[in-house]
């Protein structure tokens, strides 16, 4: 028998970060993508984002590929805001997306962090937001792709 916990922070935003998603919309999509976790026998814990980007916590089942796990979301969700939301035809996803693995000890601190994120971005950026989770976790990035 085998016993996991893998849990995520992940991050990923729209294309060219454009401020396409209302309040409304990051709601139900995170719904959505709750939908898609489940059919992959993962669990979202808690999601939020801004017009511009999406932050969800997750466990992932121990057969799931993180890559391709993230691809489904991606291409499900942009599928599902297009039928739903006639207006965001435009839409869609940027390539590429931010995962951070999560202690179980560590989730409440990441859920509390996904959670207020509209009050986090009254101070900073979604850039400076991305440096700061990437230099956390002592993660090397190519700022041409941080600042789109």
């Amino acid at each position: 028998m085998s016993y996991t916990s893998l849990n995520y922070h992940i991050v990923f935003s729209t294309k060219q970060r454009k401020p396409f998603l209302a309040e409304e919309h990051i709601q139900a999509v995170c719904k959505y993508i709750g939908g898609i976790l489940r059919n992959q026998k993962g669990c979202l814990l808690t999601a939020n984002g801004m017009p511009d980007h999406l932050h969800l916590a997750a466990s992932l089942h121990p057969q799931t590929c993180l890559s391709d796990c993230l691809r489904d979301i991606k291409a499900s969700s942009s599928q599902w805001i297009h039928e739903t939301y006639p207006n965001l035809k435009l839409f869609s996803w940027q390539d590429g997306y931010s995962a951070f693995s999560v202690s179980y000890s560590g989730m409440d601190k990441v859920l509390d962090y996904i959670r207020n994120q509209q009050t986090h971005h009254k101070k900073i950026t979604f850039e400076e937001e991305l440096i700061s989770l990437l230099k956390k976790h002592k993660i090397e990035y190519d700022p041409k792709y941080v600042f789109g």
